[in-house]
C-alpha cells in the first residue's frame, strides 16, 4: 500500500480522492465455510480497505484535506436472500463501522470518509450469481422496487457526489443506493 501511494505522490504531487471498491464474495454455508475462504474475504473486503485508507489518509491528513469513499455494500445492513454469504455480509458491515471511525476520528482534521452502499448493481460478480444461480436472480429483483438491477453509473454517481465539494458538510455516511432492496 504504501509503495502505490508513494508511486501516486510522485506522479501526482498530491492525492485528494481515494476511492475503494475492492470486492470478493463467496457463497457457503457459515458451517462449511472454510477459514482460508473467510479469511481471504476479510483479506480484500475489509483489510484491504483499511490499509489504503490508512496509508492514503496519512497523506490527506498531512495537507489538512481529502475524501475518502470505501464501497461497501447494502449487505452491510441487511442479510441477502436466499444466498448464504456470512463472510461477505459481515466484512462489509465491518467497512461501513470503519468509514463511522475514520470519519469520526478525522473530521476534524480535514479529511471526509463516506461509503457507499450498493444493491445489485450490473457487475461481472452479481451477473455470475444470476448465471449461475438463476432462483437468486428472480428473488433479488422481486425484493427490489424498481424491478431492476442498478448499473455502474449509479454507484460512480454516489461516488462523485460523495467525494466532490457538494457533499463538503458529509462525513460518516453511509449512501445506500440499491433501487429500494432495503426498504423492505
Amino acid at each position: 500500500m504504501d509503495e502505490a501511494v508513494a508511486g501516486a505522490l510522485k506522479a501526482l504531487g498530491r492525492i485528494d480522492i481515494l476511492v475503494n471498491s475492492a470486492g470478493i464474495a463467496r457463497h457457503a454455508d457459515a458451517d462449511t465455510m472454510t477459514d482460508e475462504g473467510w479469511q481471504r474475504v476479510i483479506d480484500v473486503n475489509l483489510n484491504g480497505t483499511w490499509w489504503f485508507c490508512r496509508a492514503v489518509g496519512r497523506h490527506m491528513l498531512e495537507r489538512g484535506s481529502g475524501a475518502i469513499v470505501n464501497i461497501a455494500s447494502m449487505s452491510g445492513s441487511i442479510v441477502n436472500w436466499p444466498q448464504a454469504q456470512a463472510a461477505y455480509n459481515a466484512s462489509k458491515a465491518a467497512v461501513i463501522h470503519l468509514t463511522k471511525s475514520l470519519a469520526s476520528e478525522w473530521a476534524a482534521r480535514g479529511v471526509r470518509v463516506n461509503c457507499v452502499s450498493p444493491g445489485y448493481i450490473g457487475t461481472a460478480m452479481t451477473e455470475a450469481g444470476f448465471r449461475d444461480h438463476p432462483d437468486w436472480g428472480k428473488v433479488w429483483l422481486e425484493m427490489t422496487p424498481m424491478g431492476r438491477m442498478g448499473t455502474p453509473a449509479d454507484v460512480a454517481n454516489a461516488v462523485w457526489y460523495l467525494a466532490s465539494d457538494a457533499a463538503a458538510f458529509a462525513t460518516g455516511t453511509d449512501l445506500i443506493v440499491d433501487g429500494g432492496y432495503t426498504v423492505r
